[in-house]
């Protein structure tokens, strides 16, 4: 409860924020949080990506974005309550929909029945690779993965030429070449 309070703290203190720079910091703190949610929740592999991803490379990202550009939020022009109402819906929706799922951690769900007894038995034989998630994720899941690590990549080649396009070059002195 006590993660969820603080992540519950730093979401409103995004909201009321103008100032960016403060946003983005909180941004970083609440995928630390996350990170610490996914490692109560046994999802090692997942808290390591939101660390790494989330807290590091987004923050270090949208800071140097920051400095190209100001860090400080205009005032909207419209009234808030258009998105906050979306925003609304679309939780309530969501919550709505965990309705029909199973209890958290019940061993009779159909991924317990199903895919993971398969993997426990056959990851070994299938893949050669003794670690469970890993055989999951390099040879299962192998051409998901990769997706995910091109969409990665390609976002992050994406933002270094936006951010190298942004930046104001300062006319110097020519220099010559020494042969």
């Amino acid at each position: 409860m006590a993660l969820l309070t603080l992540l519950a703290t730093i979401t409103i203190g995004i909201i009321r924020l103008r100032n960016l720079f403060a946003v983005v910091v909180l941004g970083g703190i609440y995928s630390f949080l996350m990170a610490s949610v996914m490692i109560v929740l046994d999802a090692v592999d997942v808290a390591m990506t939101e660390a790494s991803v989330g807290a590091g490379i987004s923050t270090v990202l949208m800071l140097a974005t920051l400095y190209l550009t100001k860090t400080q939020e205009t005032v909207p022009a419209h009234t808030p309550l258009l998105p906050l109402f979306v925003a609304v819906a679309t939780g309530l929706v969501l919550v709505f929909g965990t309705f029909a799922l199973p209890p958290f951690g019940a061993a009779d769900t159909p991924v317990n029945l199903n895919v993971a007894p398969y993997y426990l038995e056959n990851s070994i034989r299938d893949t050669l690779v003794p670690n469970v998630v890993t055989s999951v994720l390099a040879s299962y899941r192998g051409f998901d993965t990769l997706g995910e690590v091109a969409v990665v990549f390609t976002a992050g080649i994406a933002v270094l030429m936006l951010l190298k396009g942004k930046r104001n070059m300062k006319p110097g002195p020519k220099r010559r070449r020494v042969r």
